[in-house]
């Protein structure tokens, strides 16, 4: 399962200490103008060493394109690239080579395959999420041509949250503080908050915000293939993701059908409006052309420099008291990858719902 998609597919290799991290991207249409400066800003956002809250492995992670573009465009051919590693560590890691981390991929990847790569989780490295940038930013490149624009942002850091209502807030805001919040005096108790359990050789989770807007009505596949569905599998494949809602979610509980109806606004401009947007964008599955939003929880970072109680690979037990660069949190670096599975994902439901008209 290293490929994503049905039309638009991403396939991605590479480990965390390994040569590098690339992918081939297959499915996108010839004729696409393709902005490597965007692809790469796309990247920076990701990457590691952005800010003092974030781990210190200094990464250029600088895009090579090794195939699919010619002249400035995308060929219809498959898009091949690699993000070589530079910054690796791996001594970091000798003291886990026969330790098994808790709550991280250590033991059940050694139980499934008898083999691990423990140089900072090998495969299992949020590393490897460059690969999915990378093919995010091309769908967004397609997507905008559509008028369809994603954002997303840090909504909530242990306690400290935003609003619930995503439409109190700029936008233009969120990439100008660095936990990525589009509130700034939240943003400032979210980066305190992050420097704190820094300090402690702790981690601390939180939530992260994405929007879609402009998404056309029609778009998603019932019965098995529902646009949130597949939007929840997207979002729970990325590293750490623990949970997914979308519209009202677990918000919504408390009230009664009749506070949480959609109902349709009389002589609107367009077809199907609706007062109120508690759906999330979606109905039966399908895109019914409000916003689309949605939030993604992750757990705080398992790795620890904290001394902690583990077993060896003989299961006998012993401590562990991990070394190497490592995120306090996973926020701030976990929304631009949050927007490329968003990406990615409808992309490709847009481009399976028109194959279907030819």
């Amino acid at each position: 399962m290293n490929t994503f998609g049905r039309i638009y597919r991403i396939t991605t290799f590479g480990e965390s200490h390994g040569v590098g991290i690339g992918g081939v991207i297959d499915g996108i249409p010839a004729g696409l103008d393709v902005d490597l400066e965007y692809i790469q800003k796309e990247l920076n956002r990701r990457r590691p060493g952005q800010s003092n809250i974030t781990t210190g492995r200094n990464e250029a992670d600088r895009i090579e394109i090794l195939s699919g573009t010619f002249e400035g465009k995308t060929t219809g051919c498959p898009i091949g690239f690699i993000v070589r590693n530079s910054d690796q560590h791996s001594n970091d890691y000798d003291n886990m080579r026969n330790l098994f981390r808790p709550s991280h991929a250590d033991f059940t990847y050694q139980q499934k395959y008898g083999i691990r790569d423990h140089r900072g989780g090998g495969r299992s490295s949020a590393r490897i999420t460059i690969s999915r940038v990378v093919a995010g930013a091309f769908a967004k490149m397609a997507l905008r041509k559509m008028g369809i624009e994603i954002y997303a942002y840090t909504s909530q850091v242990g306690g400290i949250a935003t609003d619930f209502d995503y439409t109190k807030y700029d936008p233009a805001v969120i990439e100008s503080n660095p936990v990525r919040c589009p509130d700034r005096e939240i943003a400032k108790q979210m980066e305190e908050l992050i420097k704190e359990v820094k300090a402690d050789g702790d981690t601390i989770g939180g939530t992260v915000t994405c929007v879609i807007k402009g998404c056309p009505v029609g778009i998603g596949e019932p019965e098995f293939g529902k646009l949130h569905q597949m939007l929840g599998s997207a979002m729970l494949s990325i590293n750490a993701a623990k949970g997914f809602e979308y519209g009202m979610g677990f918000h919504g509980l408390e009230l009664r059908g009749s506070e949480q109806n959609d109902l349709y606004k009389q002589q609107a401009d367009r077809l199907g409006a609706t007062l109120t947007n508690n759906s999330g964008g979606i109905q039966g599955g399908i895109s019914n052309g409000e916003d689309i939003y949605f939030r993604v929880a992750f757990k705080p970072v398992a790795t620890q420099l904290k001394e902690q109680e583990t077993i060896d690979v003989n299961g006998c037990p012993t401590t562990l008291k991990a070394k190497g660069r490592h995120d306090p949190c996973v926020l701030p670096r976990a929304v631009p990858i949050v927007e490329a599975m968003a990406a990615i994902t409808l992309y490709d439901n847009i481009l399976l719902n028109n194959s279907k008209k030819i």
